[in-house]
């Protein structure tokens, strides 16, 4: 329990950052009428606005290459033992929940823990989810320092029995990319994959 609080914890740290700037949970769609999201509307942010990092086979990849497409971005780490899997797993079935639009719908996972999470077991952790899940390494700390910089997330290694039994809390929140590319959403943790279908939805429309 202490291990999911603090992540919390750093979650709600960073929608009070969110709610400093005064943006809201609903948006206006062209023909005037109010659309409104579960997510925080973070339309129009300064931040998280791409990356550039490698897959578990060496492919570099852009928030450019997933134009057409809804983005779900979550950063975490593999040896994470709830939020991480809760996450991807919400993520999945608000896929399906879309039915045919969830081919639509393109999932990132981004580990803030290059240390231990090489390519390749990022690249299965990933997949083991959904095989259309794209799972993205940093190359080392100064990537990663400089992503989270961007992206204004929060991570921090926490010491375990073992010099390898560390654990790292991080932002539990993931942030969704309309298919022109344009951040959107935060969405807190556990927000439910229905809300997340639903949100998503309007989005692709």
């Amino acid at each position: 329990m202490r291990a999911i609080s603090r992540r919390s914890g750093l979650a709600a740290a960073s929608v009070g950052v969110l709610g400093l700037l005064g943006l809201s949970g609903c948006d206006q769609r062209p023909d005037g009428q109010t659309v409104r999201f579960t997510g925080v509307d973070i339309t129009g942010a300064p931040y998280a606005q791409s990356f550039e990092l490698a897959d578990g086979d060496g492919k570099t990849w852009r928030l450019a290459d997933f134009a057409g497409k809804a983005v779900v971005l979550f950063f975490g780490y593999t040896q994470c033992p709830d939020v991480c899997p809760t996450t991807l797993v919400e993520v999945a079935k608000a896929k399906q929940l879309l039915g045919r639009d969830g081919e639509r719908v393109q999932a990132v996972f981004v580990t803030v823990d290059p240390e231990r999470d090489t390519p390749e077991v990022v690249k299965a952790y990933a997949a083991a989810f959904d095989p259309s899940f794209i799972g993205l390494r940093p190359t080392g700390d100064e990537q990663l320092r400089q992503l989270a910089k961007a992206f204004k997330i929060v991570y921090s290694k926490e010491p375990g029995r073992t010099p390898e039994s560390y654990t790292v809390s991080h932002t539990s929140a993931s942030f969704v990319f309309d298919p022109q590319g344009q951040v959107r959403l935060y969405e807190q943790y556990n927000v439910g994959a229905e809300a997340l279908a639903k949100d998503l939805a309007q989005l692709l429309r």
